[in-house]
C-alpha cells in the first residue's frame, strides 16, 4: 500500500479497451487519503519497522477495510479497548482520537503509547477543553457512537451535549442559554451541520461558534467535489467503507445534488453490472481513508464496461501536511532513520 501513491490523471488513466460512445468517468479531484489518514497510515507503517512487529492498535487506525487488512498483514493488531493491548506493548491510538481517559488506561498498563489523532480533530479537542474551563455547554454536532464523538466527549463530559441531526434541537437543555458554543465532528456533511446549526441558533441566540469550522477542510473539499458534477452523473460511485462517516456523507451529498443513484463500495468487485445498465455518465470519487489503488481498480473495472473517457474534475489542490507524532519522530531519529 503506498501511502503517497501520486493522484491519477487522465492520461495515466488511458487502457486499451475501446471506449463504448458517449460513456465516460467524471473522476473527482480532490478524493481520498487526506493529510491526517496519511500521518496515520504511515505512522503505524514506521512503528513496525522500527519496533517490528506486533505493533497494537487501538481501534482501527483510520475507517478503512482495506487499509487495515493490509496492515494486519503486515504485523498490526487492532484492539477494541486498551485493555486487550499486553502489559508493556506499544499502542497506536487511532487519528480519531480519544479521551483522556484512555490515555491513564495506557499508563496504569505501563504501554508506550504513539497518539495518531488527526490535528485537525486534536484542535476540537482542545476547543472543547477552552469552553469547559470557562464554564460554556458545548452542544457537539456529531453522530452518536462514532469514535471521534467518544473522544471529544471525554474531554468534558458533564458540559458536553451530544446533537445528532437539527431533530435532537428540540430536546436540547443547558444551563445558561448566554453561554453555548458548538463544536462538530470533523466528517460531517457541511449542509446538514449547518441545518443543525442554524436551529441550535434560532433557539439559542448568542449562541457562539468556534474560532474556526470545526468540518475539515478534506471533507469539505470531497464534498464541493462532488456536488460539481453529481448532477451531470447518472450514477456516482464513492470508494469507502461503511464504518467511514466522511464516505458515507459523499453518497449523500451526491444524491441530495442530483445524481440519479449513488452507491458506497469498498472494492471495485462490489459493483453490481445492473447499476451500469443506461448509465452514460459515472462520477467516481473516494472517501478520505481510501488510497488511490482501489479506485484505480474501480476505473479499470469501468473500462471494462465501455467507461474510457476520464475526465479529472478538479475543486482544489491540497498540499497540506502533518508530521508524524513527536514519540515516533524522536525514536526514528534515536535509530538514525527518517
Amino acid at each position: 500500500m503506498d501511502s503517497h501513491a501520486p493522484d491519477l490523471t487522465a492520461q495515466a488513466l488511458a487502457t486499451d479497451v475501446p471506449a463504448a460512445d458517449g460513456k465516460k468517468i467524471l473522476l473527482a479531484n480532490p478524493r481520498g487519503y487526506c493529510a491526517g489518514v496519511d500521518r496515520a497510515v504511515v505512522t503505524v507503517e514506521k512503528a513496525l519497522e522500527l519496533y517490528g512487529a506486533p505493533v497494537y492498535v487501538r481501534k482501527q487506525i483510520v475507517h478503512n477495510v482495506h487499509v487495515v487488512r493490509t496492515l494486519e498483514e503486515r504485523g498490526a493488531i487492532f484492539v477494541e479497548e486498551t485493555e486487550e493491548v499486553p502489559e508493556g506493548s506499544i499502542v497506536v491510538f487511532s487519528a480519531h482520537g480519544v479521551a483522556p481517559v484512555v490515555h491513564e488506561e495506557a499508563k496504569v498498563r505501563n504501554l508506550k503509547t504513539i497518539d495518531a489523532t488527526c490535528p485537525l480533530v486534536t484542535k476540537v479537542h482542545l476547543e472543547a477543553r477552552r469552553f469547559a474551563s470557562d464554564d460554556y455547554d458545548i452542544l457537539l454536532i456529531g453522530h452518536e457512537g462514532h469514535e471521534e464523538v467518544i473522544g471529544t466527549s471525554g474531554e468534558a463530559p458533564e458540559h458536553i451535549h451530544l446533537i445528532d441531526g437539527p431533530e435532537d434541537v428540540a430536546n436540547v437543555q443547558v444551563r445558561d442559554p448566554a453561554k453555548v458554543v458548538w463544536l462538530s465532528q470533523t466528517t460531517l456533511s457541511v449542509d446538514e451541520t449547518m441545518r443543525t446549526v442554524a436551529a441550535l441558533r434560532e433557539k439559542f441566540p448568542d449562541l457562539i461558534s468556534p474560532p474556526s469550522d470545526d468540518i475539515c477542510y478534506a471533507t469539505q473539499n470531497r464534498q464541493l467535489a462532488v456536488k460539481r458534477f453529481a448532477g451531470d452523473c447518472d450514477l456516482v460511485l464513492v470508494v469507502g467503507s461503511r464504518n467511514s462517516s466522511n464516505s458515507v456523507r459523499l453518497v449523500e451529498v451526491a444524491l441530495e445534488s442530483g445524481a440519479r443513484s449513488s452507491y458506497l463500495i469498498d472494492y471495485p468487485k462490489d459493483i453490481q453490472p445492473e447499476w451500469l445498465d443506461g448509465v452514460r455518465t459515472v462520477g467516481l470519487t473516494s472517501g478520505a481513508s481510501v488510497p488511490d489503488e482501489l479506485v484505480r481498480g474501480v476505473i479499470d473495472v469501468l473500462g471494462e464496461h465501455g467507461f474510457q473517457d476520464v475526465e479529472v474534475v478538479t475543486e482544489a489542490e491540497e498540499r497540506l501536511t502533518f508530521s508524524l507524532p513527536q514519540e515516533l519522530k524522536r525514536d526514528l531519529r534515536a535509530a538514525g532513520r527518517r
